[in-house]
């Protein structure tokens, strides 16, 4: 039997994550929230189910910071958060307050009036996957885009700007060093050409 051969995988630029981004609505309550889960998925690289599985105490605006109580392998982690997550992060919780989600509820949840009450539901992967790949048509992206992508990026773009891989091993969550190095070779598989090509001889 053939083994499935891996699509490659792209690298997202922090212009296009801000194009994707800017692609959701500012003004509509789900356009809000899907900006504040972007943003948390390519400044934070959580993966998609840890961000989905969050809880409004999971996470500390004012100190930067994000609990992953629940890691790949069941670990537990401190995430750093940056500026730009914080202020769409903050944008979003102030809204979802005033739609009458509660502390017990995900911090990213649909709402909708069923019977005259208001129902409250966290988002499903697929629906994340599918507004991200629609966003990223309508913001022009001429790559592959998806959840687990932003967090590609979000490893890329450290190292890019010289955090050293024992910091990058601790925000993505990683058993041990190795496994960061590996991850990191395989997503710049091909980097090298693009310095090769651009290099003065």
């Amino acid at each position: 039997m053939a083994r499935k051969r891996k699509r490659p995988i792209e690298v997202l630029i922090p212009d296009e994550v801000d194009s994707l981004i800017q692609a959701a609505s500012n003004r509509a309550p789900s356009g809000v929230r899907n900006r504040a889960l972007i943003a948390l998925l390519y400044y934070s690289g959580l993966r998609l189910s840890e961000a989905l599985a969050l809880l409004p105490r999971d996470v500390d605006l004012a100190g930067g910071e994000i609990n992953v109580r629940c890691g790949k392998g069941g670990r537990q982690r401190l995430a750093g958060l940056n500026a730009q997550a914080q202020a769409h992060l903050s944008r979003w919780m102030e809204r979802r307050h005033r739609l009458g989600a509660n502390c017990r509820q995900p911090v990213f949840c649909t709402h909708s009036k069923v019977g005259g009450r208001r129902r409250v539901r966290g988002l499903s992967p697929r629906y994340v996957q599918i507004m991200v790949h629609r966003l990223a048509r309508r913001a022009a992206i001429d790559k592959r885009v998806h959840p687990h992508g932003l967090r590609h990026s979000h490893a890329v773009h450290l190292l890019r700007k010289g955090v050293p891989l024992p910091d990058i091993q601790r925000q993505l969550g990683h058993l041990n060093l190795a496994t960061t190095d590996e991850y990191l070779r395989g997503i710049g598989a091909g980097e090298h050409v693009e310095k090769i090509r651009d290099l003065e001889w």
